[in-house]
């Protein structure tokens, strides 16, 4: 399976089905105009067996972006969908019950084989104990890790070392393309896990797991 990142927390999954997570549109003269950085390109257009969208954030739910066979947009629940069951697991975006930044669907699905978890911008001090259940073994966790709205640094770390996947991508973080969190630096060394880091936005799965847990930082797209 291959994985692209487009930044911040949208990715193109590409196995024996295509999974598009969390694509954005053009934000660098709105960001412009607020004093943000953000020179990400937008996503391209594109097709999909599987379009998910983890919250109803305009930089996380450009549907437009991707004419896909089936789309699961901000929902928890259980579904059937082109790559078998997908479950979208009820969090909230900020530690407060999301009353401050709204909910946040995790997603659990499986592809060549492999437990994927997308938790999208979780902003919860930890997983609730029927969370955890719902979201059961992971291969190939997504992980916000760059603070401000969404977890990071140490709360990050102790949730990956709870899931305990074998390949651990962080999203949702400082780099130089984006300039309204903090970078993945407090993170990793709180985690304190094997780290490859990438020369691109791009990985082969099998490249990667062939041995002890591992994160993955893929390069920015710019």
């Amino acid at each position: 399976m291959r994985i692209r990142w487009y930044g911040q927390s949208a990715f193109r999954l590409e196995g024996e089905k295509s999974v598009v997570i969390d694509p954005f549109g053009d934000f660098s003269e709105r960001m412009a105009s607020r004093g943000i950085t953000w020179e990400y390109a937008p996503v391209e257009m594109q097709s999909a067996d599987l379009l998910l969208i983890t919250h109803e954030h305009a930089d996380h739910n450009a549907a437009e972006r991707v004419e896909a066979e089936a789309t699961i947009r901000s929902t928890a629940g259980t579904f059937e969908s082109p790559v078998g069951e997908v479950v979208g697991v009820a969090s909230e975006h900020d530690g407060e019950a999301g009353t401050k930044r709204g909910p946040n669907t995790i997603f659990r699905f499986a592809l060549d084989g492999l437990r994927i978890c997308h938790l999208g911008d979780f902003g919860q001090p930890a997983l609730r104990p029927e969370q955890r259940e719902a979201i059961g073994a992971v291969d190939v966790l997504f992980v916000p890790a760059g603070g401000g709205p969404t977890i990071g640094g140490a709360p990050a770390a102790a949730l990956v070392r709870e899931l305990a996947p074998r390949l651990v991508v962080p999203m949702h973080y400082r780099t130089e393309a984006i300039g309204f969190l903090e970078p993945a630096d407090e993170f990793l060394a709180a985690l304190g896990m094997r780290t490859e880091t990438l020369a691109g936005s791009e990985l082969a799965t099998e490249e990667l797991l062939d041995g002890d847990s591992v994160v993955a930082m893929l390069a920015p797209p710019r």
